[in-house]
């Protein structure tokens, strides 16, 4: 396992003084990105062997939103590689070790040279140490099931606050982008997220924003109406937890 400590940054919080939802997927990213670096396999090996790690799905279940000043402990570990795949749990913990945050995600390896996903061979996966039992929680489906009923949004112009390292949109940017859509009084328990394609600079993405049982799904679709993702998250309104 690897982890670091770290605390709550009035920069990193939302109108409610808690760490925001992006904040959250920034740590648990970084925490993963730490450990690469730090083992020496990160961005630089990486380019080096025109290769990249690229997310296909996240889910990440909230079990306290932490707040500003709050001391928190983030952690992450792959417990899988299979193929072009690599899975990997996250935390963030209180001090006291209560779980705030439990989360999933599958990786796959990408040429970027031939831009297909290549098999992870065990050059790359040397250094992580040994696969540990997954993270007690209920995994769901990686796929997610898009509704025939929606409602279409604002269409979002990609710049260049959106992109990353790889010149794609920030993982992180379209939790962000579809939260624009949601109630100011949603609050989120639940997140799933499905990446299909990446948006770059300049693309267009155009919400389709479905109501669900436990909450909503949005899905960020170019021209032609394919997803570039699709984000499933889960809660209530505000008005409904008093």
């Amino acid at each position: 396992m690897y982890q670091f400590n770290s605390r709550v940054r009035y920069s990193e919080t939302d109108v409610h003084g808690q760490l925001s939802l992006t904040g959250i997927i920034n740590y648990l990213q970084d925490c993963s990105t730490f450990q690469s670096e730090d083992i020496g396999k990160g961005l630089v090996w990486l380019e080096q062997r025109r290769r990249a790690w690229f997310l296909s799905s996240w889910q990440i279940v909230i079990d306290r939103y932490p707040r500003i000043g709050d001391e928190i402990v983030i952690g992450t570990w792959p417990y899988d590689f299979k193929g072009i795949y690599g899975s990997r749990n996250f935390f963030i913990k209180d001090l006291e070790g209560n779980y705030m945050v439990r989360a999933n995600s599958l990786w796959f390896l990408f040429d970027l040279d031939t831009q297909r996903p290549t098999r992870v061979t065990a050059d790359e996966i040397l250094g992580y140490g040994q696969q540990e039992e997954r993270l007690p929680m209920d995994y769901a489906p990686r796929k997610i099931m898009l509704p025939d009923r929606y409602e279409t949004g604002q269409p979002v112009v990609i710049g260049k606050h959106h992109l990353d390292t790889n010149n794609h949109v920030n993982n992180a940017q379209y939790v962000e982008i579809a939260r624009e859509f949601l109630p100011d009084d949603f609050r989120i328990g639940e997140l799933r997220v499905e990446y299909k394609k990446a948006a770059v600079l300049g693309d267009v993405m155009t919400p389709r924003i479905s109501r669900t049982e436990e909450g909503y799904i949005v899905a960020l679709c170019d021209g032609e109406g394919s997803p570039h993702a699709v984000i499933w998250l889960a809660g209530e309104r505000q008005d409904q937890q008093d």
